[in-house]
């Protein structure tokens, strides 16, 4: 493929760009080389006032909006203070693509002349600042969405989230980084560079939101909106101690938003709400869903906000709740690493302590779910990626770094040798495999109502607590596994991510070698060292049933409770 001799020009103009958007007086000093975990740089580096410290610091969203609410805090003030902290984010781990301070305070100051005229709020995120994935097209700015080719691609309109958002009174005020192609588990693109995990710069914050990730972590925004087709909401809310929701299919509105794999529609990717805390889960959660997205977007249920089912009624009410552990995938993927199990006896225990039954997952036909959903994806033999990058800039093949790459780097993830050789599909053969997933979904399902015999409660299991990845963050380029999430998409269970502890090598020695899974699974173990990931949040997923958006959230904060009684 022969390129313009000035595509990296081209890339590096709109670096420079985005450089000079940032306030002169938001530039921090640079922290030493060698310091890898850069978390309290913003209380350090003297930018925020005493003021804007309490304000970033308050990690429950509702908090926040009932101060907005009361104006203890106006919406300039607590805008300006997540702005302020999202400019240090930016400068430590490269977070951010679009930044319109003035547009973005100039609608908080409408939103307190509004509350400060009527004492009414505009809508349920009064003066609330979020933060959105470099997808959501707002109007008058690029959506480049990790691609050269789509530099200078201003929106004419605002996607449906995003109308929803200004109606609920919402400050839209930063974009996020994304990976080129949106179809990894990293976050780098060549026009706006490689996002870094604030927890250790030499690892990944994961992908594709990898940009939230990183920004939320570091408390530049309270609650954030990212998508995720295999992962990309939980794989970095994992790896950066976040709280999200992966919805089902056609819950949440993604109408006018850009994406990559436009048109497949057999796995579909969702949005979801990534946050510090699980009540900017649920806010978010609600509010969209009370706004009646259906009547702006064509595929979205006519599902309201359901109490009914957030009070857990098809779960026994919550009483006693049966939840079932996946410690691995039916030996035939990749076996998790220390942390992970050691995060999940501690679930155990903490939900048995707080009354709750919890028994061991009996893994059913994943290798067949992973392979087919993994075929899906590349059923177009890489068409659409080559498409968007043939002519002006090259396609990215590895997100290793060119310097200073891990010496177990892995070339040859399970996936290629599960889909094959780039191959266009005809249609009939993704009918195929359409109808392959249509009857993998139904043998799953009655699988899981099957275990209605081992849970003592006259119910199924009511939700399944499995790794979100094996491994805690990695360094870059060595995020392979996106096993336990892409099932998730595969079969449009509704689940969520919830952080347990850190990693420490006092707890976490390796274990010992096992007969491994596949070539991948021998990576994965050798890649372990329990001094390589000191600190490194460790996280797991919740999976409850499609369409269970509102039963899940209360079933995360169940088990984030029952943690915390146990600490």
């Amino acid at each position: 493929m022969s390129l313009p001799a000035d595509w990296e020009a081209v890339c590096a103009r709109r670096k420079r760009v985005q450089a000079e958007s940032i306030p002169t007086e938001w530039i921090i000093p640079t922290p030493p080389e060698d310091q890898l975990n850069v978390m309290n740089v913003p209380r350090q580096c003297g930018l925020l006032t005493d003021l804007e410290m309490d304000i970033t610091e308050t990690v429950d969203v509702q908090t926040i909006l009932d101060k907005l609410c009361r104006a203890e805090w106006s919406s300039v003030q607590v805008t300006t203070a997540f702005y302020k902290r999202a400019i240090v984010a930016q400068q430590l781990t490269n977070c951010l693509t679009e930044i319109f301070v003035e547009r973005a305070l100039e609608r908080a100051k409408e939103l307190d002349e509004h509350l400060s005229r009527t004492g009414t709020v505009v809508g349920p995120l009064h003066g609330l600042p979020i933060s959105l994935k470099d997808q959501f097209t707002m109007k008058g700015l690029e959506t480049i969405m990790g691609y050269a080719k789509w530099i200078g691609n201003h929106a004419d309109s605002d996607c449906v989230l995003v109308e929803i958002l200004y109606e609920c009174g919402a400050v839209p005020f930063v974009r996020t980084n994304v990976p080129q192609t949106l179809m990894w588990g990293e976050t780098m693109n060549h026009v706006f560079g490689r996002t870094l995990n604030p927890y250790n710069i030499a690892f990944t914050p994961g992908g594709s939101s990898g940009g939230e990730g990183a920004l939320i972590a570091m408390k530049g925004s309270c609650l954030g909106v990212g998508t995720d087709i295999g992962g990309s909401l939980r794989i970095p809310s994992a790896f950066c101690g976040l709280y999200t929701l992966r919805p089902s299919y056609m819950r949440l509105p993604y109408c006018g938003a850009m994406n990559a794999l436009e048109g497949q529609e057999s796995i579909s990717s969702v949005l979801g709400p990534m946050s510090n805390s699980l009540s900017g889960i649920k806010v978010f959660t609600k509010a969209i869903l009370d706004a009646k997205p259906w009547l702006r977007d064509p595929l979205v249920l006519r599902k309201g906000w359901s109490e009914t089912e957030y009070a857990l009624v098809r779960h026994g009410n919550g009483d006693q709740l049966c939840f079932a552990i996946m410690w691995d995938n039916g030996r035939c993927v990749v076996k998790p690493h220390p942390p992970l199990h050691r995060a999940m006896e501690l679930t155990q225990r903490a939900l048995e302590a707080a009354g709750h039954k919890v028994i061991n997952w009996e893994p059913h036909r994943h290798l067949e779910i992973y392979k087919n959903a993994e075929t899906i994806f590349a059923a177009d033999g890489g068409h659409d990626y080559r498409q968007q990058c043939e002519g002006v800039e090259p396609l990215i093949q590895t997100m290793s770094p060119s310097t200073d790459s891990h010496e177990n780097a892995l070339d040859e993830p399970l996936v290629k040798g599960l889909v094959g050789e780039p191959y266009h599909r005809t249609a009939y053969e993704l009918w195929e495999l359409h109808a392959e997933k249509r009857a993998l979904r139904k043998s799953h399902l009655d699988h899981w109502r099957a275990t209605v015999n081992r849970t003592g409660t006259g119910r199924p299991v009511d939700a399944i607590i499995s790794p979100a990845v094996a491994y805690t963050a990695v360094p870059h380029g060595m995020n392979t596994d996106s096993f336990y999430t892409t099932l998730c998409n595969a079969l449009d269970y509704a689940c969520s991510v919830f952080p347990v502890t850190f990693v420490d090598p006092k707890l976490d020695d390796p274990h010992p070698p096992h007969r491994f899974y596949n070539h991948e699974d021998e990576h994965i173990y050798k890649l372990y060292n329990s001094d390589l990931f000191p600190g490194c949040p460790v996280a797991l997923q919740l999976i409850g049933g499609t369409q269970e958006e509102e039963a899940v959230i209360r079933m995360t904060e169940i088990v984030a409770e029952a943690l915390a009684q146990l600490n």
